[in-house]
């Protein structure tokens, strides 16, 4: 194998460390940290040339910019024009680059690689695998499309709910701000994401709750109409008018797609 420091970002290359940028964060970025040392092993690399494109991708991240936050001034024309290709094609770029790095652990299209540990990469077993071979190919990248779309969401958030800061990945989900099965084009951008408790995610799926400008939680009328409940006050009425966590990384909700919620989907 040849030394690392020889070694060509190839596009292959390219879209893992992008896949990868989305599901560490920018504190997460370093040589030592066991993640990047096992993802940077596979691909032929070190640990020091991957942990400095993950460095780089954060100067072109416009969520990092505008929190001063520069990262490193190596970037690229190739980064720059991968960066630009990757998020303007999410719904083609972002389950190829899925599938790209699950292929760098295992070839078993029924497992699922999980990142969200940060510090160990875990595995889950997919709950209900296709049956012939035309829906498993299908099946699989639709699959690949989810995982790396919760798992950008949820790591972006730092694995917390936006507004409840519940930690637990299982009661955690991405969800979506403009609904999935609606609107195609937005189904894998991470500004059309929010990481919410489950509970959350159905309030604010079913238009009990929204955000406003100001990304502080909004109670309908509707909801409140179930108060008094010392169930549903200590879950959303102590939240009212706060605003949620804001996410690290490039995921940082499109405000359009929140107006689009708080017009025709929040219960007034």
């Amino acid at each position: 194998m040849p030394r690392a420091a020889t070694v060509k970002w190839t596009r292959k290359h390219e879209l893992i460390a992008l896949n990868l940028y989305g599901k560490l964060l920018f504190g997460q970025f370093h040589h030592t940290n066991p993640v990047i040392v096992d993802v940077a092993k596979r691909m032929g690399r070190t640990a020091s040339s991957l942990s400095m494109k993950l460095s780089n991708l954060a100067s072109l991240d416009p969520v990092q910019q505008a929190r001063g936050i520069k990262g490193l001034s190596g970037a690229s024309q190739l980064d720059r024009d991968m960066w630009k290709e990757f998020h303007s094609n999410l719904n083609r770029l972002g389950p190829e680059s899925e599938q790209l790095l699950h292929d760098l652990f295992t070839q078993d299209d029924e497992l699922e690689v999980d990142f969200l540990g940060r510090d160990k990469v875990r595995f889950e077993k997919t709950l209900s695998p296709p049956s012939g071979p035309t829906e498993s190919k299908a099946s699989v990248r639709v699959r690949r499309g989810q995982q790396f779309f919760r798992q950008t969401i949820l790591s972006s958030y730092g694995v917390r709910c936006c507004i409840s800061e519940i930690n637990v990945p299982r009661f955690l989900i991405a969800s979506h701000i403009k609904p999935w099965r609606d609107f195609p084009d937005a189904r894998l951008d991470p500004r059309n994401g929010l990481c919410l408790s489950v509970l959350h995610d159905a309030a604010f799926d079913a238009g009990l709750i929204t955000l406003d400008r100001n990304l502080a939680v909004i109670l309908s009328t509707k909801l409140k109409g179930f108060f008094p409940s010392a169930a549903l006050e200590e879950n959303f009425a102590r939240f009212e008018g706060k605003p949620i966590r804001l996410p690290d990384k490039v995921a940082e909700p499109n405000p359009a797609f929140l107006k689009f919620h708080r017009t025709r989907i929040f219960q007034q």
